[in-house]
């Protein structure tokens, strides 16, 4: 049973988020249709895509954006490249081919206000140091701002204020969705969530472990203040690896199918398990 008004909220994760491309394809032939996503960082990316076409057809065309040159190309730059723009500016990669990935998938001039399906996306204001929430004006922008990693993006500009990934202040945004008035929360997270951290050993791992310590903690919390009847189903990835975590993990496009297809039968048989769907 599926109570209404039901919402996807899709996690930040960078390439790892194509397992949230199985885990809309196991929803949405299920038959779960969103009333509301809301999405973060690589989330924001795909959660636009389902909010612009909440149908299955969608997770065909994320299959073929995830698998295309163009989706290589955002990360793609030679590390030599990489390392002369980092010594003269604060990031690694330009954000010209997300942008231009996102207007082809999105068109350039839709809005918020153009999608069939409620949807916004956060990010962090870098002059407030707080979460901001978009959902309204050009969605292309909005989508860049919530995922301009630092450090490999630079901050988006909007308005005179400038954003950067809101994966740093709600990677996993559930009780959003809930302040929005979801009953039913599918939660499409990339799986760190799910394995074990461990005391730092190199110097890039401190970061990494400061940073998922802030990210459990406020999903967490969240999950543990649900509110009386709201339904929330964490779905699962079908397991990962540890080469996840290596810090050029996000230019590794090569295990993309493989994730889908994890995610998809992983998720496909929890809804099962738990009598969700048309078909479940």
């Amino acid at each position: 049973m599926v109570d209404k008004p039901v919402a996807f909220v899709l996690g930040g994760g960078g390439v790892l988020g194509a397992v949230e491309v199985g885990m809309l394809r196991a929803l949405l032939r299920a038959g779960i249709r969103p009333d509301l996503v809301v999405g973060t960082s690589i989330g924001a990316v795909n959660g636009a895509l389902v909010a612009a076409e909440p149908a299955e057809s969608v997770t065909a065309r994320l299959v073929r954006l995830w698998s295309s040159a163009e989706a290589g190309a955002v990360y793609g730059d030679s590390v030599a490249r990489q390392l002369r723009r980092f010594a003269a500016r604060t990031h690694l990669h330009s954000p010209l081919p997300l942008r231009r990935l996102l207007e082809r998938e999105l068109g350039e001039d839709t809005g918020f206000a153009d999608l069939p399906v409620p949807f916004q996306c956060c990010a962090a204001s870098i002059e407030r140091a707080a979460e901001h929430w978009f959902d309204s004006g050009p969605l292309v922008d909005a989508v860049l701002a919530s995922s301009a990693v630092p450090g490999l993006l630079p901050p988006a500009q909007i308005g005179g204020e400038h954003f950067v990934d809101g994966g740093i202040v709600n990677s996993v945004p559930v009780g959003r969705a809930i302040g929005l008035g979801a009953r039913t929360v599918f939660v499409l997270q990339v799986g760190r969530i799910e394995r074990p951290l461990s005391p730092p050993r190199r110097p890039w791992e401190i970061a990494q472990v400061a940073f998922e310590i802030a990210r459990r903690h406020r999903f967490a919390r969240e999950m543990a203040d649900l509110p009386p009847g709201v339904a929330v189903h964490v779905l699962p990835t079908g397991g990962g690896s540890p080469r996840d975590d290596s810090p050029w993990a996000y230019r590794n496009l090569a295990a993309v199918g493989r994730r889908i297809s994890r995610a998809y039968t992983a998720s496909r048989l929890y809804l099962a398990k738990h009598e969700l769907g048309g078909d479940a």
